[in-house]
């Protein structure tokens, strides 16, 4: 059985199953302009203020996490 004929048969199965197939771009992360990106923005992260509103609110909405409750 040739390659071909596999995966139509896989197809076909899994479309009687109820399945179907799905095609999605992502982002290539072998290439330098992505690791260039993904740098900058961890270190965005890196520098942000950790001592702001976000971890103020954060704190003001989350319950204790004691065992008494």
């Amino acid at each position: 059985m040739s390659v071909r004929d596999r995966v139509s048969s896989y197809r076909r199965r899994m479309r009687e199953r109820g399945y179907r197939p799905v095609q999605i771009w992502v982002p290539d992360v072998r290439t330098e302009r992505f690791a260039a990106e993904a740098h900058r923005q961890a270190a965005l992260v890196a520098a942000a203020d950790r001592t702001g509103d976000d971890q103020d609110f954060i704190e003001a909405v989350s319950a204790p996490w004691d065992d008494e409750e």
